[in-house]
């Protein structure tokens, strides 16, 4: 036998002996010399010795076990899956009309088809949400339910109950809907400020369908505060690695008390499916929204009246600013309550009743959590000095959000990028070059549009049933859509055609 041998059996035998160990360690079996008593005086005594470390490690890791536990079991009575139905028109072309695309070359224009009617679709859908009280409201996310006919919800204990949408914020993505029922169980709100980068977590839904119900998934906050994800015009997101999932949407993330911190919202993937990177709303702002839906039926935001924008290190430079933390205003609006506040363009807005504000997203997303009416004091720098400002809060305009950047490219929304159909591009295609509409020419393998079918190639001819027949057309009304809203696209494909729905 040669050493390397003996290394390799040597090895195998530790393992064996250590897995041995944790195996059979409840046994309390101890191997000692020869030359040494394995009684002590103490046990014979009558008195107890202490377990061996191994033992006490695995004690701990059964009441870590039994936490996890009792947290899912405590929990899962609070947690919905959801249903929705959506019925939409589609057109539906006569497939015997033998004078379609393929003799359109023949006789030099297409010919506009007679044949066509509209036909209904129904839509299904299904996401998670969470019980918050007792009388039936439940939370869950906007895209889960936001524009459909129908909810219902599927308790733990077996029973569907019928659901109506109270109100929903495609701004953060939080719904609210309710079910006529007493005596449910709601989960315990904790709070998000609290959470902490690397604390236990656990995600509960329905991943991939009802089958897979209240599944529960482990992991930990891998972040904080993560923004210009791309999803909500308000984002403040938890990370985790917790297993997310297609429908899990809506359902909670709790901390290892069993509260929820977060509301599972998406993920980040190059594949469709979960590479250790979720999004989940936090609590406090989920909680806000859910007050306020409830109250008025709508979202009330807090509002300065300002244009704002980040500190890079040339406005620093220009403006000799010590740090590049803080928010810039760019312009003050006339009439606002920064403008009879006395603020002014160029200062910096360093802090908020007390709390530091480092860029323009935390200022965004605390003011419009604050009431309007209510007073607040900004810190701000102004020629190099620190100056407080008190000012009354109006109510964010409905339509308006206050920009910190240039607006997003229809492509960046979407997902996919488009174009009138040239010569060239019907050349490389294989599209008429007659043809009204416009070519996909690049699509994100990672966006709602890639997963729902759409394809580099396809031609776009309507948009919700509306002739499109260039980019301008298309980014009109495409572009007219919120975050989500349904786009059903009419697509044509090697000579077929076909509808594509996705949520923006």
């Amino acid at each position: 036998m040669n050493r390397k041998t003996k290394y390799s059996i040597a090895l195998a035998m530790l393992i064996g002996v250590l897995a041995g160990g944790f195996l059979f360690a409840d046994v309390h079996i101890s191997i000692t010399p020869k030359t040494t008593n394995a009684i002590t005086t103490e046990q014979r005594s009558g008195e107890t010795a202490a377990p061996p470390a191994a033992d006490r490690q695995i004690n701990t890791l059964r009441d870590l076990n039994d936490a996890f536990v009792e947290i899912a079991q405590n929990a899962k009575p609070s947690v919905v899956t959801v249903f929705t139905e959506k019925t939409v028109q589609r057109n539906v072309v006569n497939p015997f009309d033998f004078f379609g695309l393929p003799f359109d070359d023949f006789f030099g224009q297409p010919r506009q088809r007679e044949d066509q009617r509209s036909e209904k679709e129904l839509l299904k859908g299904l996401g998670s949400g969470v019980i918050v009280s007792a009388d039936g409201y439940i939370l869950t996310n906007n895209h889960v339910v936001a524009q459909s006919d129908t909810v219902y919800v599927k308790t733990y204990d077996g029973k569907t109950l019928p659901a109506k949408i109270i109100g929903t914020d495609p701004k953060t993505d939080i719904a609210v809907i309710k079910v006529s029922a007493s005596n449910l169980t709601p989960i315990k709100i904790g709070s998000s400020d609290k959470l902490r980068v690397g604390e236990w977590v656990l995600a509960i839904g329905s991943p991939l369908g009802e089958n897979l119900a209240e599944t529960v998934t482990q992991g930990i906050v891998s972040a904080k505060g993560r923004s210009n994800v791309g999803l909500t015009d308000y984002e403040d997101f938890i990370q985790t690695d917790a297993a997310i999932n297609p429908g899990n949407s809506g359902g909670p993330l709790l901390n290892i008390d069993g509260e929820l911190v977060g509301i599972n919202t998406a993920i980040a993937s190059r594949t469709g499916g979960f590479q250790g990177i979720g999004f989940a709303v936090p609590s406090n702002m989920a909680q806000r929204v859910m007050e306020s839906l409830i109250k008025y039926g709508k979202v009330t935001r807090g509002w300065l009246g300002i244009t704002i924008q980040d500190i890079d290190k040339n406005i620093a430079k220009g403006m000799k600013l010590k740090s590049r933390e803080g928010a810039i205003v760019g312009s003050v609006l006339e009439d606002s309550p920064s403008q009879k506040a006395g603020i002014q363009t160029g200062d910096v807005i360093i802090a908020v009743d007390g709390k530091k504000i480092t860029n323009t997203v935390e200022l965004r997303n605390m003011i419009a959590g604050i009431a309007p009416g209510t007073k607040v004091s900004l810190k701000v720098m102004r020629n190099g000095e620190e100056k407080e400002v008190s000012v009354k809060l109006g109510e964010l305009p409905a339509d308006e959000i206050v920009k910190t950047e240039s607006k997003k490219k229809i492509e960046e929304v979407l997902g996919f990028k488009a174009a009138t159909v040239t010569q060239s591009l019907a050349s490389q295609y294989g599209i008429n070059a007659n043809r009204k509409g416009v070519v996909v020419t690049s699509i994100d393998r990672n966006s709602s549009a890639f997963r729902a079918g759409l394809q580099e190639g396809d031609l776009i001819i309507s948009v919700n049933n509306k002739d499109v027949a260039s980019v301008k057309d298309f980014e009109k009304l495409a572009g007219d859509g919120k975050t989500g809203d349904t786009l059903l696209l009419l697509v044509e494909r090697k000579g077929n055609r076909r509808f594509v729905a996705f949520t923006q």
